[in-house]
């Protein structure tokens, strides 16, 4: 008998794990989500004036942060971070960062990263899908 609630026991923890796993996506929206964590791929770049480092193979980490409107964004090949930056929701799917422009600004959705970020003469781009 305890063998057989031991291995009921098992077979719930594995049924609930599985659930678990298979309810994290890649579709997730990062407008609609208390917690958000995605990785996008594809183009990225930085430049500071004396450091140029681009890739056609990159990735972007992004989180969104406690606040609920700010969010983190973790680049791969020694490119910095960009941290804290506030975001406003546009559409039912997309967010905008605040006090975007034509020339700087950081559009994201389920699918898509777009980032021609400036500030202090450095320079951050991105052209990522996830």
């Amino acid at each position: 008998m305890k063998k057989a609630i031991r291995i009921l026991g098992v077979l719930m923890l594995v049924v609930v794990t599985t659930l678990s796993f298979a309810s994290c996506s890649n579709d997730d929206d990062p407008v609609n989500n208390d917690f958000f964590a995605g990785t996008y791929k594809g183009s990225i770049s930085y430049n500071d004036g004396s450091t140029n480092n681009s890739t056609d193979n990159g990735s972007v980490f992004v989180t969104k942060i406690a606040s609920g409107t700010k969010y983190n964004f973790a680049f791969s090949n020694g490119i910095p971070d960009l941290n804290g930056v506030e975001f406003q929701q546009s559409g039912d799917h997309t967010l905008v960062m605040v006090g975007g422009t034509a020339t700087s600004y950081i559009r994201i959705d389920n699918n898509d990263l777009k980032i021609l970020y400036i500030k202090d003469g450095k320079t951050w781009t991105a052209n990522c899908t996830r």
